[in-house]
């Protein structure tokens, strides 16, 4: 598991390679990771957007950006959480990825950059 806090929110990521997805001989490995948003702090929050950094090795740098999460805004009050999974395809087989929640306190309307910490992507296969 990674995890960092930032501004009361602490995010945790657990990647996992997804064997039955992933076909090595074609260049296309699939990874899921789950996410952990908790809200440790005393205002309500608003997950607005994210931007990702996505390294696939010998492949270089993408990043990608967009509102919310898995079709989302949530609303994360004092004392909860919020999880969800997701994908990411990489053709190398080995990889990292970064990024930032851009949340709203809802009391104060400020946005705060809520850091996901880097956690690597390390297919089976390519493990031994």
């Amino acid at each position: 598991m990674f995890s960092t806090t930032t501004f009361d929110i602490k995010v945790s990521v657990v990647p996992q390679y997804d064997i039955k997805n992933s076909f090595p001989a074609e260049n296309r490995f699939v990874f899921r990771y789950n996410i952990s948003i908790e809200n440790l702090g005393r205002d309500t929050i608003k997950l607005m957007s994210r931007k990702w950094l996505i390294f696939d090795l010998g492949y270089g740098f993408t990043e990608v950006a967009g509102e919310g999460v898995i079709g989302l805004t949530p609303i994360i009050e004092p004392g909860d959480n919020f999880t969800y999974f997701s994908n990411v395809l990489l053709r190398s087989g080995v990889g990292n990825m970064s990024g930032t929640f851009y949340c709203k306190n809802l009391l104060t309307d400020e946005t705060l950059e809520v850091e996901v910490p880097k956690f690597n992507l390390v297919s089976e296969v390519l493990n031994n």
